[in-house]
């Protein structure tokens, strides 16, 4: 049996009905089609998979598209807007965030939460806020350089993270 759900995605509205054991991660990729977001692991382990489900980042296949009934998720996709990178992509394309790309959309997100919640974060909160994301290629230290140049780049610029509501911003 399949149950209605509605979802903000990256600012547009959506309206499905789905089996109610689909993952979050299968809704985005299968249903709208957003394939930024990867599937690794299908356990939560690697962290490709993360999304930010009303500003909180989550693992989109441990989320079952009928608990995100109502939320806002932002996506990759959702960062960039207007034809220019976000901050947070841009530094990860400058500083080689990233090697084979997999991993990259995940840690993304995750750092967009991170930095909502704290816009000066160390190296070491940074490292802790990522522990959920695995790289098996870069050695994590381009992507800690990547993500101190995206805050450093969002406080100057006073760019809001994509994606994340201003009551958690604030909070």
């Amino acid at each position: 049996m399949r149950q209605a759900i509605h979802v903000t995605v990256n600012g547009a509205e959506h309206g499905y009905e789905v089996e109610p054991r689909l993952l979050l991660v299968h809704f985005l990729r299968d249903v709208l089609g957003l394939t930024g977001t990867h599937i690794g692991c299908d356990t939560g382990q690697c962290g490709a998979c993360t999304v930010l489900l009303d500003g909180r980042a989550v693992k989109s296949c441990m989320v079952l598209a009928v608990q995100a009934d109502g939320a806002k998720i932002s996506t990759v996709e959702g960062l960039a807007t207007k034809g220019e990178l976000h901050p947070i992509q841009q530094a990860f394309w400058e500083k080689h965030g990233l090697q084979c790309g997999f991993c990259t959309p995940g840690v993304m997100m995750a750092t967009v939460c991170l930095l909502a919640d704290n816009p000066t974060p160390t190296d070491e909160q940074i490292r802790e806020q990522l522990e959920g994301n695995l790289c098996r290629c870069t050695g994590y230290q381009n992507i800690v350089a990547a993500v101190r140049t995206a805050g450093e780049r969002m406080r100057a610029s006073a760019a809001a993270p994509a994606g994340v509501p201003a009551q958690a911003r604030a909070e």
